[in-house]
């Protein structure tokens, strides 16, 4: 098993940057990636990043980039994303899973049925 509990999440203005991290706890030692994923108001959750847990390989959805960076210590306990230049429309709830399958391609990861555990969420507000 693997408990997450993600933090950070708040109410900010658009161009403010928002830290968001994720302690994760048990047997995260046979975890293979951490990925990030959102969920705005009467939509479908959508995949933000992921991780490799080596840390050498990243993926970002195309409406990220160049403005999240997914991160995690060197323990591997803490996943971190930080989110500059934050828009209205990235207000939602924001989500770290953990995978424990192997796959060779990190696309493989944007889909939410790659990943075992999931925290229970923190809230995101970007005014406008």
């Amino acid at each position: 098993q693997v408990q997450l509990v993600e933090s950070g999440g708040g109410l900010v203005q658009a161009g403010d940057s928002l830290r968001l991290s994720c302690a994760a706890s048990g047997r995260t030692s046979s975890s293979h990636a951490m990925g990030w994923f959102r969920q705005a108001p009467g939509k479908e959750r959508e995949f933000v990043a992921v991780i490799r847990w080596s840390g050498r390989s990243t993926f970002y959805a195309d409406f990220v980039k160049g403005r999240f960076t997914i991160s995690r210590d060197s323990a591997k306990t803490t996943l971190y994303l930080q989110m500059n230049s934050l828009k209205p429309e990235d207000t939602a709830v924001y989500y770290c899973a953990v995978a424990r399958v192997y796959y060779v391609l990190d696309n493989n990861y944007t889909n939410e049925r790659a990943y075992d555990y999931w925290g229970q969420g923190t809230q995101v507000t970007v005014s406008s």
